[in-house]
């Protein structure tokens, strides 16, 4: 399923020169496994931090204590602060984070099973989007990794 636009986006970094890094959380890699499935992947991809528990978002990607106290781990700011962090962390063009609720368990009365957050930190753009997925938990992985890959797509493809 994201294996067309795994590819797609490898040619549009290429043609555009531009480097891509990743900070995942509910996902644990799996963007990047799609990313790196592509031969001569390296040519544009600098590589992903997987960020799964507070103190890994905050060691690693600089995530504030209290932004992840105020809103949660599963949130619009945490998404876009991974994704911000990770394009300066690695000193990429462009960067995607994402955070969600996977499943089985995890979800709360004001966060749904499946909820989730992708966002992308350009020095062009500053983008965020809210999903819902209702699959299992793997379900929720795939639609969520390829949610960000069409959201990297979108981004590169802007005319």
């Amino acid at each position: 399923m994201s294996e067309p636009f795994a590819i797609a986006i490898g040619e549009l970094l290429r043609a555009k020169h531009l480097k891509l890094a990743l900070a995942e959380s509910c996902t644990g890699g799996l963007i990047a496994s799609h990313i790196t499935d592509v031969a001569g992947s390296s040519e544009y991809f600098l590589g992903s931090i997987v960020a799964y528990a507070y103190e890994a978002k905050e060691g690693l990607l600089d995530v504030p204590h209290e932004l992840l106290l105020e809103h949660g781990a599963v949130s619009e700011p945490i998404a876009r602060a991974l994704a911000k962090n990770a394009r300066a962390k690695f000193g990429a063009d462009v960067a995607v984070g994402i955070t969600g609720i996977m499943g089985p368990g995890g979800a709360t009365p004001t966060k749904q099973l499946g909820l989730t957050y992708v966002a992308l930190s350009a020095p062009d753009a500053d983008w965020c989007r809210r999903f819902v997925f209702t699959g299992n938990r793997l379900e929720n992985k795939a639609s969520a990794a390829h949610a960000a890959l069409e959201m990297l797509y979108d981004y590169l493809n802007r005319g």
